[in-house]
């Protein structure tokens, strides 16, 4: 039985037990771009982008982190060349649908972080609504692909896709959230 994967540059043997690592220094540069606003306050007059943590950065580390997780997907997943043709155009559907919903929830971190430090009550409860809001959408964006992807993969193989996309997601959640500045914590 021949087996499939996608070729992952530097993470080749890369296993999910490597992630913590690899995931703290991709997150260190989420952490840099976000504490950008408070060591660089006279510096951001002079940009041109309206927010503290720039687009271009952002739509980088955006992409770098989708292509990461296909590669720890890949490298975790073993699949034969059958069954890989005929998964990786369903997780591209997937992960297609995914963005639109991680678009709605860093288009949120880019708000908190560019009103950090002036978030009035109503809008801090606002904040926490549409973050819960996009984590039902993902739940709910898992749930519709369990079928589909049972149709490509064999429920093992499909059910640990589904693992591997949940702990993916949420060391990448844990992450970000424990980056981001606590709501009470602002001067008021």
């Amino acid at each position: 039985m021949k087996t499939s994967r996608i070729a992952t540059g530097s993470l080749v043997g890369l296993s999910l037990l490597a992630v913590p690592t690899f995931v703290v220094v991709l997150m260190g540069a989420v952490w840099t771009l976000t504490e950008a606003p408070v060591h660089a306050q006279a510096a951001a007059s002079q940009e041109s982008s309206p927010h503290v943590i720039s687009d271009q950065d952002l739509d980088l580390l955006r992409k770098d982190l989708r292509s990461k997780r296909k590669q720890l997907i890949a490298a975790n997943l073993t699949l034969t060349d059958v069954e890989a043709t005929k998964f990786w155009p369903v997780y591209d559907k997937y992960v297609t649908e995914l963005i639109e919903i991680n678009d709605k929830k860093f288009g949120l971190i880019q708000e908190y972080a560019d009103n950090y430090g002036k978030l009035t009550d109503e809008q801090s409860l606002s904040f926490i609504r549409k973050w819960l809001d996009a984590d039902i959408a993902t739940a709910q964006l898992r749930q519709k692909y369990v079928p589909l992807v049972s149709q490509v993969l064999v429920g093992r193989k499909a059910a640990t896709f589904f693992q591997l996309d949940r702990r993916i997601a949420m060391m990448l959640e844990l992450q970000v959230s424990s980056q981001m500045p606590l709501v009470q914590q602002q001067q008021k």
